[in-house]
């Protein structure tokens, strides 16, 4: 893929040549890591966002649990973070305690503890986490890897930013968005050590590029290619109504543009397809690649444990870094 416009700034930037700095060479990366000795490598990623629900402490919940799923999609753990906060003058202060108290909970649910942070006055709210995790460097999984004839496995439904758009344009409620909130508000925890310890080919976590963007950079960094079934997506309750009214976010547009042309017969799609492909996700799940003698046990211990489990295709040997749609 040619580069984004965030690429193309970045590789104007100086690089390190520091040996021990091994998320330099992993494509599309999903946190930096900086190995300290054989057995520990620090994992370390940030992320906050503007408020995608109503109710300020599922809001805290939502950008703490979507801050930390990076850790968890390179097989680490979360030891410490650091809060992140935008916050109008305006507002009373009762919202941002509530903000604060949801992501302390997702912060201690995931066994981590929060060391500080650093608010500024900004005109809308943002909240989010700086995140340090510890990972064994020869058990850090990341999107390099996928072989072709692993099955594709993901742990979360799809259509977040669907769903949120349409809460900002008052055509739902958060009553409405109950499956979706819980989903985004939940740590993608269970489903990375579950993935040790069953032992997969890769993974990364599905969020702002969506499905489309995400898939496309685990096949450029495995030089493989994916193909994913249409039919076996699944979503989150009235995905598809939001979609047919038109209630499509901003950034799924721009995935599509950056994206789409890598999809093969991507210009044929049915509209509805590609509005679930590109729509970027909050808090989404964990998209893993695993050997087909492995896949039974995988989504057995993940269903077990509460995740989803949903097979939505498999690896192919080529085009390398291209998608296709079964």
């Amino acid at each position: 893929m040619a580069p984004g416009p965030l690429a193309q700034v970045l590789c104007q930037l100086p690089k390190s040549d520091d040996p021990n700095l091994l998320s330099a060479s992993i494509p599309f990366a999903d946190a930096g890591v900086y190995r300290l000795d054989d057995d520990r490598a620090l994992v370390q990623s940030l992320d906050f966002f503007t408020p995608v629900v109503n109710d300020p402490r599922d809001f805290g919940r939502i950008a703490a649990a979507n801050a930390l799923s990076d850790i968890y999609a390179m097989g680490a753990r979360p030891l410490t973070a650091l809060n992140l906060v935008g916050f109008p003058a305006c507002l009373d202060i009762s919202v941002l305690t509530a903000i604060l108290q949801g992501g302390a909970e997702k912060v201690m649910e995931a066994g981590a503890v929060i060391v500080g942070g650093h608010t500024v006055e900004d005109d809308e709210p943002k909240y989010g986490l700086s995140v340090t995790g510890l990972v064994d460097p020869r058990k850090m999984v990341s999107t390099v890897g996928a072989r072709p004839g692993d099955r594709l496995i993901l742990t979360k439904p799809l259509g977040t930013g669907i769903l949120t758009t349409a809460l900002k344009g008052e055509v739902l409620t958060d009553s409405d968005l109950t499956e979706a909130i819980a989903g985004m508000a939940s740590l993608n925890r269970l489903a990375s050590e579950i993935m040790l310890v069953v032992g997969v080919s890769a993974c990364t976590d599905v969020t702002g590029f969506g499905l489309l963007g995400h898939a496309l950079e685990m096949a450029e960094a495995s030089a493989v290619c994916l193909a994913l079934q249409g039919d076996a997506l699944p979503l989150y309750p009235r995905v598809l109504e939001m979609a047919g009214l038109g209630l499509v976010p901003a950034g799924s547009y721009r995935n599509r543009e950056f994206y789409l042309p890598h999809v093969a017969g991507g210009g044929k799609l049915p509209a509805a397809l590609v509005d679930l492909l590109a729509d970027p996700q909050t808090s989404g799940g964990l998209l893993l690649a695993v050997t087909p003698g492995k896949c039974a046990e995988l989504r057995r211990r993940l269903l077990e444990a509460g995740c989803g489990a949903w097979k939505i295709g498999a690896v192919e040997a080529g085009p390398p870094g291209s998608l296709r749609l079964l």
